[in-house]
């Protein structure tokens, strides 16, 4: 088929009048000649790629079954996310192992591009919304085991270097072609670096869960920002980060930031109420969702679309630099190759902004 743009992301760059010919799901013509098939009044950019996404529409990743699963993906798709990675929170290792099994069909068939293992090996005095009963130190051995079950599915792991075998487990997972994010972990900047020079590559939700910049003890925060070669997840919602603490990462890590939902079930759900992360009750007020306990934020309730739009209407974004940090980076990040931009080779996953206001009208995959 031929799709015919007023204006489309190519190469990282606006461009008027495109002809965009598709074949097999694949962009296979930026120059495609004949009548379109479909055509696209508003500006054609890459679909979203989510690294980090538990659940939305009111289930988890972590369902017991198929319908629920697929309710994640659907309500996230109709917000713009082409591309999602699965995220898991801490469970105990048989629970963990079978959430795994049941997302494999998914994996394989492409309906998610991979598992994200967020826990159970973070530190207790970082746990954020995970139950610290459940944590535990990332041995060899049950690294082992979940690769096994997961059969090449998963994607990262998120843990924290300072645990007993934290490092150990850090060069592994990436032999093992997994990329290891730090995060939930109070390392400081030696540990940080020995991490990252391990091959720890990306900083889960940045800010949170992390400790905070101190000019006397330099952690995991400060190292972050100075070092070029780590990638920094942020949750752009205006509760887990505020503003300025923003702009300090789009003035001090240019080209660094990946935008992320780290999205709970109420993702896409109207008004608020109570639910659950793992076994933790949950209250969800006007879009924050806290632990009833302590207090503690509870994931996001964010759409790859609105944290997108966030970007540009608060931050003076670029429709190019939010691209960026919404699909290409992401997607550079996990090494999935046929995503993350509209290049020829790749998937034809799209999303149309409004051409007027920049936001997002429709979601297309071919």
């Amino acid at each position: 088929m031929i799709i015919h743009a007023k204006q489309a992301l190519i190469s990282g760059e606006l461009v008027t009048d495109v002809k965009i010919e598709v074949t097999d799901g694949l962009i296979t013509s930026l120059e495609a000649q004949g009548s379109a098939d479909l055509e696209i009044a508003g500006t054609l950019i890459p679909g979203f790629v989510d690294m980090h996404c538990h659940g939305g529409g009111g289930s988890y990743f972590s369902a017991k079954n198929v319908e629920d699963i697929q309710k994640v993906i659907d309500t996230h798709k109709k917000n713009g996310t082409t591309t999602t990675i699965a995220s898991l929170v801490s469970e105990p290792l048989d629970q963990l192992k079978e959430q795994i099994k049941r997302l494999l069909p998914f994996v394989k068939s492409g309906k998610i591009a991979g598992i994200h293992l967020e826990g159970p090996y973070l530190s207790p005095g970082q746990c954020g919304a995970h139950d610290p009963a459940l944590l535990r130190d990332p041995i060899i051995p049950e690294l082992q085991e979940l690769l096994d079950v997961a059969d090449g599915s998963i994607s990262m792991v998120t843990l924290a270097p300072e645990l007993p075998h934290g490092l150990e487990a850090t060069e592994f997972l990436v032999d093992n072609g997994v990329v290891v994010a730090i995060g939930h972990s109070d390392a400081d900047a030696e540990v940080t670096k020995k991490a990252l020079s391990a091959g720890a590559s990306v900083i889960t939700h940045f800010y949170n869960a992390i400790p905070r910049i101190d000019h006397y003890h330099p952690g995991i925060t400060l190292t972050g920002l100075l070092d070029d070669s780590v990638i920094l997840e942020l949750i752009n919602d205006g509760h887990h980060v505020a503003n300025a603490a923003v702009e300090l990462v789009l003035k001090n890590a240019p080209g660094r930031m990946v935008l992320i939902t780290d999205a709970m079930c109420a993702a896409g759900v109207d008004g608020g109420g109570d639910f659950k992360i793992g076994s933790l009750d949950v209250i969800v007020k006007e879009g924050v969702a806290r632990l009833k306990s302590n207090g503690s934020l509870a994931g996001s309730t964010l759409t790859m679309k609105s944290t997108f739009e966030r970007l540009m209407s608060e931050f003076g974004a670029t429709v190019e630099y939010a691209s960026y940090c919404a699909s290409t980076l992401p997607a550079r990040t996990l090494g999935i190759e046929y995503v993350g931009e509209i290049a020829i080779g790749k998937s034809a996953h799209f999303v149309e902004l409004d051409s007027a206001t920049n936001k997002v009208v429709n979601t297309f995959t071919f």
